[in-house]
């Protein structure tokens, strides 16, 4: 083992074996980031001071706002990932394409998934949408946090090799070159750090202004993805895209998403945007 290497820490991605049933760490973390969200945004819609006086979701009909939301992440994630990641192997065996128990998600195709449910959750209740995504934005670092946390633990989406750094890991499947522990980094930035600044921009008076939080998200989520990319291993079955070296599929489609997020802010810098 090369001198600046950390030993993977013995972790069992299994927390619970119920019989045949087993509960993964992994599936606890989307449910702890979905329920957590929820209870966080229910905090939000509560506290009238936050949004000056504009009509915004009420606390009361957050279960459905989980529920869209929880949909949409699903079937979003589950779309993103078959068509993005993996399309040759789903169109030679479609029927893998609901075998969703044994991995593959797209976060970028999540979240378009969670953006269009919170929309349709908005226009069914007679909410203005972008106050919905707002308040989706504002608490989804909390799923993304605990989702890379997971990651970690279950020993996947490991870096690329980093021998010389002091706290380089030896993945189980990562063979025996130290790696950076980009989870870990994308824990800190897309998660942690990120749930920080929109807390901050939520006491600043943010939410009064709609598509603000939704715009900031997406910009500060592109920025901190497409930076973890550089410390991440590409996909397997992609490798680096455009035979550059370096682009992976994480950073381009990060791009649409800040850009996205850009407008928005930029819409609401003009004062244009709908509320």
């Amino acid at each position: 083992m090369p001198v600046f290497a950390i030993p993977f820490p013995v972790i069992d991605p299994v927390a619970l074996q119920l019989g045949p049933l087993s509960i993964k760490w992994y599936g606890l973390a989307y449910v702890a980031g979905l329920l957590g969200g929820w209870w966080y945004a229910r905090k939000l819609a509560g506290a009238e001071r936050l949004w000056g006086g504009r009509t915004r979701p009420d606390p009361d009909s957050l279960d459905d706002f989980l529920l869209f939301a929880a949909l949409g992440v699903v079937i979003g994630g589950r779309l993103g990932f078959v068509l993005f990641y993996n399309l040759g192997d789903y169109l030679a065996d479609p029927l893998e394409i609901f075998a969703v128990w044994k991995g593959g998600m797209s976060f970028h195709g999540g979240l378009v998934g969670a953006a269009a449910g919170l929309w349709v959750f908005a226009r069914r209740r007679g909410y203005p949408p972008l106050s919905a995504l707002d308040l989706g934005a504002v608490v989804a670092p909390i799923g993304l946090f605990l989702g890379r946390i997971a990651n970690f633990v279950n020993g996947e989406l490991w870096g690329r090799p980093a021998p010389d750094v002091p706290w380089a890991i030896v993945f189980p499947n990562g063979g025996p070159v130290p790696r950076h522990p980009s989870q870990l980094y994308e824990a800190f930035s897309e998660g942690l750090l990120l749930l920080v600044i929109l807390m901050i921009v939520v006491k600043l008076g943010g939410l009064k202004r709609p598509g603000l939080a939704a715009g900031l998200f997406g910009m500060g989520y592109g920025i901190a993805r497409t930076t973890c990319e550089f410390f991440r291993e590409p996909d397997p079955q992609l490798g680096f895209l455009f035979g550059t070296g370096w682009v992976t599929m994480g950073m381009v489609l990060s791009v649409p998403l800040f850009l996205a997020g850009l407008v928005l802010v930029l819409r609401r810098r003009q004062g244009s945007a709908a509320a």
